[in-house]
């Protein structure tokens, strides 16, 4: 059998060449590479250009990748952001009504200063008070119809002297002890109080009628003149109460009078003025004893 052939064949030399031809462009390549290295440790400032332009080549990429980067964050954060809404909503609705109830309680604030400003303004009139105090509780749950004011003996409050809240007669003294005195009010079923229309010569009697109302009684009888929105104030009759103090309102019309709702209402009032007794020489000879006033 013939040898075979030991020479090799058009292709596996072009492929031999091929190889070669990589390795030395490798080698210039490496070769040329590290004389670019050294001359760029050796002189740095000559080589600011060439770094310039290789930035510029590459700046679109780069600027690419910090785009789709942002976008990224921003879409993992708006996520995030979703499932943290309703924690943040329930946050929000608490400080909202948090600052609605301070607004509230500046608003009471503001009423019970402007309140004191008109007690205030009662005590630069010509009959000072006796004394200032709060309404510290009233019996709401009782037929009769007392409130207990700040104030006793050592404030100066007697027996029988007028209170007075901000808008009008609130009643009278009733008792007193060192720091407390009881006020029987004038919607109380014993309570009677001589008052006259505020713009006419017509004189009645306001009595309590236990429910928060006062019955306005005429002394004259015959036509009534009285009209639903009259106001009536204190007559002076009596000695208790200086004239031309508001008491009342009239809401109902009777045969003898009418129906009241009292201007000066207990219950909405907080601070009072204990004034002196009118007219104390009128009142000394015509005064009830306490035990007969408190008879049911």
């Amino acid at each position: 059998m013939a040898p075979s052939s030991s020479r090799r064949s058009s292709y596996s030399r072009r492929a031999q060449y091929g190889v070669f031809t990589g390795y030395v462009a490798a080698g210039i390549g490496a070769v040329l590479g590290a004389v670019l290295l050294g001359l760029s440790l050796w002189s740095p400032s000559n080589w600011q250009g060439p770094r310039g332009l290789a930035s510029e080549a590459v700046a679109p990429v780069a600027e690419a990748g910090a785009t789709a980067r942002t976008g990224g964050q921003g879409f993992f954060g708006s996520i995030a952001g979703y499932f943290r809404a309703g924690s943040q909503n329930a946050e929000l609705k608490e400080e909202v009504e948090l600052a609605r109830i301070r607004l509230q309680e500046a608003k009471a604030v503001e009423q019970e200063n402007q309140r004191l400003k008109v007690l205030l303004g009662l005590a630069e009139q010509e009959v000072g008070p006796v004394a200032v105090a709060r309404l510290v509780g009233s019996t709401a749950s009782s037929t009769r119809r007392f409130a207990y004011l700040g104030a006793g003996k050592n404030d100066g409050v007697a027996i029988g002297m007028p209170v007075r809240g901000p808008r009008g007669v609130v009643g009278r003294v009733l008792e007193t002890s060192a720091n407390i005195s009881r006020v029987l009010l004038l919607t109380d079923s014993q309570s009677v109080l001589p008052v006259r229309l505020a713009d006419e010569d017509v004189v009645a009697f306001a009595e309590g009628r236990g429910d928060g109302r006062l019955q306005i009684r005429l002394i004259n009888l015959g036509i009534n003149p009285l009209e639903p929105g009259d106001v009536m104030v204190t007559s002076g009759a009596g000695g208790y109460y200086r004239p031309g103090i508001a008491v009342a309102i009239l809401t109902e019309i009777t045969d003898d009078g009418g129906i009241a709702r009292i201007i000066s209402d207990p219950a909405a009032t907080d601070y009072v003025s204990v004034e002196p007794i009118w007219q104390p020489e009128a009142v000394a000879g015509a005064q009830q004893p306490v035990d007969q006033v408190l008879a049911e």
